[in-house]
């Protein structure tokens, strides 16, 4: 299938069949990524984007600790 490039602002623009969405399972809002591969443009669905508070939902100061527990503290470690 072909169809042609558009002048968007500054950028150009692909319209994408509504066959070929349907097809990738695109929907209007679907972050995807752009990548150049052998010189062939690669449209594809991003991956998720992850917040910091979200990795870090149920992380409490003791799971933290025991994560990265090393042992007692040894010479000048000891700030007690």
């Amino acid at each position: 299938m072909q169809t042609r490039i558009a002048k968007w602002g500054n950028s150009l623009a692909v319209r994408v069949p509504r066959e070929i969405a349907e097809a990738a399972k695109l929907t209007e809002g679907t972050a995807v990524e752009l990548a150049v591969e052998n010189n062939a443009v690669v449209i594809r669905p991003a991956g998720p984007r992850y917040q910091l508070a979200d990795l870090l939902v149920g992380m409490t100061p003791k799971a933290m600790h025991e994560a990265f527990d090393w042992g007692p503290d040894v010479g000048r470690e000891d700030v007690s």
